[in-house]
């Protein structure tokens, strides 16, 4: 493991945990060059899992590329990097739940999107209007208008 600061290739590990869901390992290291400390998580490597593209393509599922499209969502909202470590661990523990090494990319957005809006609505805004490729304004507004009707009915 590879210092990200440094480049260095030697750290310690200083302190080591299971993650709350209990599918990943917490490490806090230290680089051995500069003594600065990052942290690095562990996970269980499954059986592949294949995502089907809407234009039929099929990649293998990526859990950094889904990890990154939350953190570019969530960027600058007030949520921690663990509480986004936790959502990718749901959905994929959700995704092999499913029948198969296949999930539909479809099937993949509407899960971050739920988790999205359950936490932040402006993250989840911002994922919806990549993800549905909003056309124009009015169907952007359209979103929006719907979530501060629901925001404003449980108040």
């Amino acid at each position: 493991m590879k210092c990200p600061y440094c480049g260095y290739g030697e750290n310690k590990v200083i302190d080591s945990r299971p993650s709350k869901d209990g599918l990943s390992v917490r490490r806090r290291r230290e680089c051995l060059r500069c003594r600065r400390r990052f942290t690095t998580y562990e996970y269980v490597e499954k059986t592949v899992i294949y995502v089907t593209k809407r234009d039929g393509k099929r990649e293998e599922f990526n859990r950094e590329k889904l990890k990154q499209s939350i953190e570019i969502a969530c960027r600058k909202r007030p949520i921690s990097g663990e509480e986004i470590e936790e959502m990718v661990n749901r959905i994929i523990r959700e995704m092999f739940e499913i029948e198969g090494n296949e999930v539909k990319s479809v099937w993949l957005g509407e899960k971050v999107m739920k988790e999205l809006k359950a936490i932040d609505h402006v993250a989840y805004i911002r994922f919806a209007s990549v993800y549905r490729n909003f056309k124009d304004i009015d169907e952007f507004m359209k979103e929006f208008e719907t979530i501060k009707r629901k925001e404003s009915e449980q108040k």
